[in-house]
């Protein structure tokens, strides 16, 4: 039975690109398979990092297990450049963190302009100052005659009451 609340305590950073030649779902799964993700039912949840919780190295987790994570995917087509990525801090007040996710038709240089600027929103809007912002990107030239993917995900690995 899961419990009403539960706080993630531990999360990783993970990230994939692939093509496939018979579908963009498939590049997503090739993807999700290189990003270490492919064997879980994903829950994209939104974009807080709870107190207290640590980053780890990517770890494997049970396969069929329900993984709550920020998720961001871009698929496309044949000479499309696409792009997917997330940005990640916490607060330098020390009560949590945030993160941001985005995707676009265009360059990881693109992505992370828009992810930054994002990232200044969030700040603003809270009126908190955040430390360091990190970034995940992946981005793809989808060759021709295929279907491409990139991933970039935070995943909550362990909780707590």
């Amino acid at each position: 039975m899961i419990p009403m609340s539960f706080t993630p305590s531990k999360f990783f950073i993970t990230s994939g690109y692939a093509t496939s030649p018979i579908s963009d779902l498939n590049a997503f799964d090739l993807a999700l398979l290189k990003a270490q993700i492919s064997e879980q039912n994903l829950v994209a949840v939104s974009s807080v990092i709870p107190v207290g919780a640590e980053e780890v190295e990517v770890r494997e987790l049970p396969m069929g297990a329900v993984t709550f994570c920020v998720l961001s995917q871009m698929r496309g087509r044949s000479g499309d450049s696409i792009a997917s990525g997330i940005a990640y801090t916490f607060r330098k007040d020390g009560h949590g963190g945030y993160v941001a996710e985005g995707h676009l038709h265009g360059s990881g240089d693109s992505l992370k302009e828009e992810l930054s600027r994002k990232m200044k929103e969030m700040s603003r809007i809270r009126g908190v100052e955040f430390g360091e912002i990190h970034y995940r990107i992946e981005e793809l030239q989808v060759p021709q005659d295929e279907y491409g993917c990139c991933i970039s995900a935070l995943v909550f690995a362990e909780y707590r009451d």
